[in-house]
């Protein structure tokens, strides 16, 4: 709409009603053009767009039928209200089973007229806010996607920025710790549209190798090039052509081969190793890594002028500890995909070994998570997982808040007591939304001031820094 009530275009032969039906609807805070009849109407819609068409049914030229009918072949998206005499309102209510909105008898009531807008605005108003709340709860609802589990509102964006990446040959750069899923996510920019799940996929390991291994891997090499290359051998870039290529811990790459990669995305261009036949190749890049590469240019370790060529679009993982409400979504997953591999029937986990999990801080992230569920299916005895089956490293965790309050007599203060479990509890609720102060307070149902000054009291706030 083009303001907050609408724009009405008015059709009619009459410059009296025209001028009229215009001051009155102006006055109501109205953007209005007016035509004098249809085919003057058809070409000013050429140039605007409008909400409402009031239009008379007998004009000269083209009536008011011919005009709806016109709209309607046009697919032109305005409600159309007819004005008509009493002895043409038979044709009006014909033209309503032909789209007409509404219609109005001659001569115009005010308020009449007023009433008709109104309520199609307002219905407009309601489509468009359902609409929104659809797509809203449409995102909200994904928890998995493209085999990436997490309804998080930080998982959510990221599906978001997949789905927007996917029908591009962008550069992608994709940072996370270790163990987050940063592989699953390159596959899934990949696989996202059915054009692109149908092209090559070539995924290297960069940390994996030495760098001379590297180079020969990504560029391949000719028969001779060096000890023990006894013939060609394409590299994974000309195998990725037409497709993309994953390199997982791009900060491996040394000086020379940063070199190397950068004409690869800068001109297409590549030289075997041994050879000085320049190769050329399309293919899409995505990138890893968990270091801070801004830290690796400062050190003078990466080029600047590649991290710019690689960030072109730029994904931030999260850690499992800042996305906790993912973890029951990630624990029922894992154990319906190791108990079918295993061939072993477990059913579900309970309440406390589920809350040990939740409590954990997973420095391995995902990883670690699902191999912990894989050992604890093995070593599982019921058909139900208990905190007893868990790792004993996750039952003690409970235990280690608790030592800080007992003093040197291996006694309990009542006060210490009182405090540790309210401390656990922010820290928890903090971690679960990143810290965001004014979250964690409604979460916990107290509000902003009272957790600040908790938090005061508990040494959190110089354990971190954010003011939110």
């Amino acid at each position: 709409m083009h303001n907050n009530h609408g724009h009405i275009l008015i059709i009619d032969d009459e410059p009296l009603v025209r001028r009229s039906l215009s001051e009155m609807l102006t006055v109501s805070g109205y953007a209005v053009s007016t035509a004098c009849n249809g085919s003057e109407a058809l070409n000013l819609l050429k140039d605007y767009t409008v909400d409402i068409i009031i239009s008379d049914m007998k004009m000269p030229e083209m009536d008011g039928m011919q005009l709806l009918k016109s709209l309607k072949s046009l697919r032109y998206d305005a409600a159309v209200i007819l004005m008509t005499g009493y002895g043409t309102i038979d044709g009006a209510v014909e033209a309503m089973r032909h789209g007409a909105y509404d219609y109005v008898t001659k001569p115009i009531v005010d308020s009449e007229i007023k009433i008709i807008i109104k309520r199609y605005l307002d219905q407009c108003r309601i489509k468009e806010e359902n609409l929104r709340l659809k797509e809203q709860l449409s995102v909200k609802e994904r928890e998995v996607f493209l085999d990436i589990v997490g309804k998080d509102e930080k998982m959510q964006k990221i599906y978001n920025l997949i789905e927007a990446v996917s029908n591009t040959r962008a550069t992608v750069l994709i940072h996370g710790e270790s163990g987050t899923g940063k592989r699953l996510i390159a596959h899934a920019i990949h696989n996202c549209t059915t054009q692109e799940k149908k092209k090559p996929f070539v995924e290297v390991s960069c940390g994996a190798l030495t760098d001379t291994l590297l180079e020969s891997e990504l560029f391949g090499h000719v028969k001779g090039a060096f000890t023990g290359a006894i013939k060609d051998k394409m590299g994974r870039f000309e195998l990725a052509d037409g497709g993309t290529i994953f390199l997982d811990e791009i900060d491996a790459f040394s000086p020379v081969l940063q070199v190397k990669l950068l004409r690869v995305l800068q001109e297409g261009d590549l030289e075997r190793v041994g050879d000085n036949k320049t190769i050329k190749v399309d293919v899409r890049i995505i990138a890893a890594t968990n270091q801070s590469l801004e830290q690796l240019i400062e050190q003078g370790k990466f080029r600047k002028d590649l991290y710019y060529r690689l960030n072109i679009i730029s994904i931030e993982v999260p850690p499992l500890r800042l996305r906790k409400l993912d973890i029951p979504l990630l624990v029922k997953t894992f154990i319906s995909k190791h108990s079918k591999s295993i061939n072993k029937k477990i059913d579900d986990i309970s309440d406390k070994a589920l809350s040990l999990l939740i409590e954990y801080s997973w420095p391995g992230n995902i990883r670690e998570l699902e191999n912990v569920i894989e050992r604890t299916i093995i070593l599982c005895k019921g058909p139900v997982i208990s905190h007893h089956d868990l790792p004993d490293f996750l039952q003690k965790q409970k235990f280690s808040s608790e030592s800080a309050a007992v003093d040197k007599s291996g006694c309990l203060k009542l006060k210490d007591a009182l405090i540790a479990p309210e401390k656990e509890l922010i820290i928890n609720t903090l971690n679960t939304v990143n810290w965001n102060r004014t979250e964690a307070a409604k979460a916990l149902g107290i509000n902003r001031t009272t957790l600040y000054k908790k938090m005061g009291k508990l040494g959190l706030l110089k354990n971190n820094g954010r003011e939110q």
